[in-house]
């Protein structure tokens, strides 16, 4: 067997089946979501974090983010009954012999962090491996606090809070998805379930949106960076790592955590089309190959875009070698100006990561303040 992929949005309701033995992810429940092409703004290495949560007595408010897929060990029980990798509350109880039950307004919580504030394109709410224990309904809430609030000033009285996903049944063992259709601009979210159970990670996909405040005091930054709010547009091939991993923070640790394309058997070549901050003026370009050692690029060039799709593409570093598990470093002698970049690589293989280091243009600034204000930032 493998795991039952439907189409985009669908619903996931009702239990799994007890597991059986084998492959735990064989009768997993997903869908190709049309909002995974974003950034996940909850991830760690962005700076994300669960920073509170009602109750995790069987498994801890952390693991949520998580990068990697939930694993599932059928001999592995603790102290407090079985071990899983997610987020488990205890079984909630009603007041009295008499009322047994949860009342419909009980439910668990957990606050969010968002590693970059951003406006969210859609959630996957993933209940892998919790087959009979994942929560009957969900709902996620967002909302936009400036600075570092505490929990207990989130759950203040003076917050608002801003529905992203209604209260809405979920399925066990599945991938619970939401496209968002709210255009605002959050820091922190509050996922709740109700009015119990266990949610294995929780994936939020969107687009950083900068203070542009904090750029301008910041005066030559990377302008292509994932969390200054560059983003990747599209890519000729993601066949083993998403391109969106070569504008994340840090540099890369380890091969698959840069972008790697398939071998090609063409006279073609590979590319990754990025969209800046705003407009901007670049000055200094870096491009790593850090990790990748017999597939590395053997070359790469870099053109600039000016504006709408109708732009002209002008080079502004011609096709040059790259070297593996190399960081390379290129100053331009005449600053490139534009909104979108291109990445051509040749013929295959990947590049970990891509700097841009330069500054926002006076329309720059001026377009990116205008968003920030429109979202509510």
């Amino acid at each position: 067997m493998t795991a039952q992929r439907i189409s985009p949005l669908a619903s996931f309701t009702g239990d799994a089946s007890p597991y059986g033995g084998g492959d735990p992810y064989a009768d997993y429940r997903t869908a190709d979501f049309p909002f995974t092409q974003y950034a996940n703004l909850a991830d760690r290495q962005l700076g994300a974090g669960v920073i509170a949560a009602n109750d995790e007595f069987f498994a801890m408010r952390e693991n949520l983010l998580l990068a990697n897929d939930a694993e599932f060990d059928p001999e592995h029980f603790g102290h407090k009954g079985k071990v899983m990798d997610g987020w488990e509350t205890r079984r909630r109880r009603g007041v009295s012999a008499e009322r047994p039950w949860p009342t419909a307004d009980d439910h668990d919580w957990a606050l969010v962090r968002l590693g970059a504030p951003g406006v969210v394109r859609g959630i996957v709410i993933d209940t892998a491996h919790f087959r009979g224990n994942y929560p009957q309904a969900v709902s996620v809430e967002a909302t936009s606090v400036a600075g570092s609030p505490t929990p207990e000033e989130l759950l203040g009285d003076d917050v608002k809070w801003t529905t992203l996903v209604p209260r809405t049944a979920v399925g066990g063992h599945a991938a619970n998805g939401f496209a968002v259709d709210v255009e605002q601009r959050f820091t922190h979210l509050r996922v709740n379930q109700h009015p119990d159970g266990g949610i294995a990670r929780l994936r939020v996909y969107g687009e950083v949106v900068a203070d542009p405040k904090w750029l301008a005091a910041l005066g030559t930054f990377d302008v292509v960076a994932l969390e200054n709010g560059g983003r990747v547009e599209d890519a000729s091939d993601r066949f083993y790592s998403p391109a969106t991993n070569t504008i994340q923070p840090g540099r890369s640790r380890k091969m698959d955590d840069g972008w790697e394309t398939r071998r090609r058997r063409d006279t073609g070549n590979d590319w990754i089309r990025y969209q800046l901050v705003a407009q901007s003026e670049i000055r200094a370009i870096e491009i790593d190959t850090a990790y990748l050692k017999g597939n590395s690029a053997g070359w790469a060039s870099l053109s600039v875009r000016d504006g709408g799709e109708d732009g002209e593409w002008v080079e502004a570093l011609p096709r040059t070698r790259l070297q593996p598990d190399t960081n390379h470093r290129f100053v331009l002698d005449t600053p490139a100006v534009g909104t979108h970049v291109r990445v051509d690589i040749f013929p295959d293989g990947g590049i970990s990561r891509l700097r841009l280091f330069g500054s926002l243009t006076e329309a720059g600034g001026v377009a990116l303040t205008a968003r920030h204000q429109e979202l509510g930032g």
